[in-house]
């Protein structure tokens, strides 16, 4: 029996790495599978583990207060060790570009465990943004054995830096087999704050350190005049708790308007229930660029680059970076203009099938 050791930290990572863990609980006979996080989003992360009935048989519970990433990066590490040791898995999984999977990955490197990468072969190009997920996602891609890419063109991203076609498996991403779960549960409840649900609504997310400063500052210009501009649609914020995200939107936002709705973040459940009522997002994150195009919903990406260029090519999303004028011409026109609204709504995802999970847990099967 092959024992599977499967590590996250965080609240994306959970969402993406359960499917994995439920499909391997269902092969006993083929896998003995033990989870360890780390906590380094706490509880958002144990919102997820209840949600997802996820039982860790290891809790490093790294976060302390005012830390920074030298501080995560050397408690994940050393953490891991004595697991590694504990354990003796035959695989370690990690997922994507935290600090969590790079060290994690590192560490079960130093002990001759192979490391299995779910969510492989994203790139920017650039190791300055996202930062420090670029260089983690660069990282990964030299520590790990197996190679789970969510699309063709992640493969083909790992091929160019020469990692062997024979360790690559492109399986979809496992957020949609989340999304498709999720969905059929009937669980994803939107939050009651007073809004018409009948009115159209701008779902809207910021949080990259990137855009950290300035970035925020002409979001947050643009988030406030389009509101004034479209009285008839809602736009919805759930402001990130970094003081970085809160300030700029509380002082800039008019929170005021009946149309301006300035919420505390939201669960993941109603999160999901929020992007399937929204007309469309307005975002600076990495998975909801995979997410939204489930639902048919149009994602503005407030960033310069991404690492997800299926959904730019694809047209179910577009880069409007953080400039100004740019985010206002672009939210207005989906707004307005319904022929281009229903080209990026109707666009095909390319994401996957749900069935990303299944295909991880066959390849490690088979090659393990």
């Amino acid at each position: 029996m092959k024992k599977v050791l499967v590590v996250f930290g965080t609240r994306p990572e959970a969402i993406k790495m359960a499917p994995v863990v439920k499909e391997l609980c269902r092969r006993p006979d083929e896998f003995e599978t033990k989870v360890c996080v780390t906590g380094q989003h706490r509880e958002m992360l144990d919102q997820m583990l209840e949600v997802f009935d996820i039982q860790p048989a290891y809790d490093l519970d790294i976060m302390r207060p005012n830390q920074d990433l030298y501080d995560v990066s050397a408690r994940i590490l050393l953490g891991m060790r004595d697991v590694l040791r504990t354990e003796q898995p035959n695989l370690v999984l990690v997922h994507g570009d935290t600090s969590t999977s790079t060290f994690a990955a590192l560490a079960a490197f130093y002990q001759h465990i192979p490391v299995g990468h779910v969510e492989a072969g994203l790139r920017t190009g650039n190791i300055y943004s996202p930062w420090p997920e670029e260089m983690n996602r660069q990282l990964n891609g030299r520590l790990c054995t197996w190679h789970f890419a969510p699309t063709e063109t992640a493969r083909q991203n790992l091929l160019r830096e020469h990692v062997d076609d024979a360790h690559i498996a492109v399986t979809g991403n496992t957020v949609i087999d989340t999304l498709h779960w999720v969905v059929a549960s009937g669980k994803a409840k939107a939050p009651q704050f007073g809004r018409d649900e009948s009115r159209r609504m701008v779902l809207i997310t910021g949080h990259r350190r990137e855009n950290f400063g300035d970035g925020m500052k002409h979001i947050c210009q643009a988030i406030n005049a389009l509101s004034e501009q479209f009285r008839d649609v809602d736009f919805v914020y759930p402001i990130h708790l970094n003081p970085n995200i809160r300030r700029p939107v509380q002082e800039i936002i008019d929170g005021s308007r009946n149309n301006v709705y300035l919420l505390v973040p939201l669960s993941y459940l109603e999160f999901v229930a929020m992007m399937q009522q929204s007309t469309l997002i307005l975002t600076d994150s990495g998975g909801i660029q995979e997410e939204a195009p489930a639902f048919g919903k149009p994602v503005l990406v407030m960033r310069d680059t991404t690492e997800r260029p299926e959904a730019i090519e694809a047209g179910t999303a577009r880069l409007v970076g953080t400039d100004r004028s740019t985010i206002e011409q672009h939210v207005a026109r989906l707004l307005t203009d319904n022929e281009a609204y229903r080209a990026m709504s109707h666009a095909a995802n390319p994401f996957g099938d749900g069935y990303a999970a299944h295909r991880i847990a066959d390849y490690i099967s088979a090659n393990l």
